[in-house]
């Protein structure tokens, strides 16, 4: 049984920023619900201190691998949560993020939220999702 998905768009000014309003996702097979995902190494160590671009590069690697890991990939997101500390710091970083998920053919519906702080002080982004296939 194929997924299908349909964009749903009110307005066309957050497709021009590279995500939906919604997804109405019907016949789905598969879901994965990833934990929030951060700059950490394999072995559980905070990465890039300090370097928001290199902590969302890499809290998107991991987020692939866990989406590889069950047989998925970005372009299966259908809901993507990004959790930072410096809201401005990432938006001038955003391009990270919204090439990769252009790359994949990815448009996730999308929710962004300032936090005082992450559960490791030194960790500036936090992406969490939801994929179907």
């Amino acid at each position: 049984m194929a997924v299908r998905r349909t964009a749903v768009n009110p307005w066309n000014w957050s497709v021009e920023l590279g995500y939906h309003q919604g997804e109405v996702v019907s016949e789905p097979t598969r879901t994965l619900y990833c934990a929030g995902q951060t700059a950490m190494s394999a072995d559980g160590e905070p990465q890039h201190t300090g370097d928001l671009a290199a902590q969302l590069a890499m809290s998107l690697d991991n987020l692939e691998a866990v989406l590889g890991a069950a047989g998925m990939s970005l372009a299966d997101l259908v809901r993507l949560t990004v959790y930072t500390t410096d809201v401005d710091l990432l938006f001038r970083h955003y391009g990270v993020l919204a090439g990769r998920l252009g790359a994949a053919g990815a448009a996730p519906a999308t929710t962004m939220l300032g936090v005082t702080r992450l559960a490791i002080p030194t960790l500036l982004v936090e992406l969490e999702g939801t994929a179907v296939a």
